[in-house]
């Protein structure tokens, strides 16, 4: 199989933000995503929608245009934000992003009304009909299509760091799941979900690809969810690894580490360098780690077994990044790292309600705070577990 790679001019961005619909009386989410959608086609028809379906009638999720730099991602998803804000509220809906909401039982979920949908959860089954989760993806052009399955391995190795900084999924049906990030579990539960396969070449890719279509294992490549991907039709390496984010500061982070590090990335191929490739399993295993331990994890830094505490991995990948950030004009929004391995990820700041005594309707209503005024709500202690419980310790 032959799949066409449209190259980018540069690291190029593009972000999807899908966001729940929750009830601002009962805080549990509303399946209301078609009247939303119908109201405001402005965004939501067109050949380039800006806002969408998901699976579930109680997400849409936000896209941008192709954009050059981390702000500009920023402030095109807040123009379509204050847009869905003026139909919502009326209709008494919050907006919030969280990997999964902390009191909504998926059983209560319905399906959008979407030709490809329907045919997922026929397939799917009971692996399709809980995914009432959220996540941010981030597209990042590049410019050769010899350099993607050499970016994407070398990515492989930060999916740690990608699911640590953003885990906001502790609670699933009510209940806390001793997880940072339960989104990453039932997510990665979907048979072609998961970390990338490290492949070779583009070569290797056509053939992977064409394997799982002669097999029937999918469709299309569309049908691929790995956490790091190729995605040929625009041209960019899609990182998907990322929870459902709180805050639009926290979104211009990822966004401007996804760019720095593909940008990184891109020009030490230029300069003939060969890119890290990690062992598989230490790429799984890390992946757990983050999982369950959020940015309190520590990581395998070789595979030879040695280990690292995730935040230590943090504050060097920033300080790495940060000529890469000056130079793409990012540097703000790489900075706001800072914040949150000081102040804790959505996961810690949660429970950080919750030992402070507060409910879960409460924990509703801190991330509807975050998301409407683009700031952490912080609630006394927000490390979720003694730094000496740590796996590999």
């Amino acid at each position: 199989m032959a799949i066409e790679f449209n190259p980018s001019r540069g690291a190029t961005l593009g972000v999807e933000w899908e966001l729940q619909l929750v009830d601002t009386r009962t805080r549990r989410l509303r399946q209301d995503a078609r009247d939303v959608l119908a109201a405001i086609p402005d965004l939501s028809e067109g050949p380039r929608p800006k806002a969408m379906h998901e699976l579930m009638q109680s997400q849409i999720e936000i896209v941008t245009d192709i954009c050059h730099t981390a702000a500009e991602a920023v402030q095109d998803l807040e123009k379509s934000i204050q847009r869905l804000r003026s139909v919502v509220e009326p209709r008494g809906i919050a907006l919030a992003c969280t990997g999964t909401h902390a009191i909504s039982e998926w059983q209560d979920a319905e399906y959008a009304p979407m030709q490809r949908y329907a045919e997922l959860v026929v397939e799917l089954q009971w692996l399709a009909w809980r995914i009432q989760t959220f996540g941010v993806h981030v597209h990042v052009g590049v410019r050769e299509r010899d350099k993607v399955i050499p970016i994407v391995n070398a990515l492989a190795a930060y999916l740690p760091h990608f699911l640590a900084l953003t885990t906001s999924s502790p609670y699933w049906g009510g209940q806390d799941t001793g997880l940072a990030s339960s989104r990453a579990i039932v997510f990665g539960a979907l048979p072609t979900a998961g970390p990338p396969h490290l492949l070779a070449d583009w070569a290797e890719f056509e053939e992977y690809m064409d394997t799982l279509v002669r097999a029937g294992t999918i469709k299309s490549i569309k049908e691929v969810w790995w956490d790091v991907r190729p995605h040929p039709d625009f041209g960019t390496i899609e990182i998907r690894m990322f929870d459902g984010i709180p805050t639009l500061r926290e979104v211009g982070m990822v966004t401007a580490l996804s760019q720095c590090l593909v940008q990184l990335f891109d020009q030490q191929l230029d300069r003939g360098y060969t890119l890290p490739h990690p062992a598989a399993w230490v790429v799984r295993d890390n992946k757990w780690r983050a999982t369950r331990y959020g940015l309190d994890a520590i990581v395998i830094t070789d595979d030879r077994g040695s280990t690292a505490p995730m935040r230590d991995m943090l504050y060097e990948l920033q300080r790495e990044l940060e000529p890469v950030a000056d130079r793409l004009g990012c540097a703000d929004e790489l900075a706001v790292l800072t914040d949150v391995l000081e102040q804790g990820s959505s996961c810690e700041r949660q429970r950080a309600v919750r030992a402070g005594g507060g409910t879960l309707e409460d924990v509703v209503d801190a991330t509807i705070t975050e998301f409407a005024e683009n700031r952490f709500v912080i609630s006394g202690h927000h490390s979720s577990r003694e730094p000496t419980d740590h796996i590999g310790t």
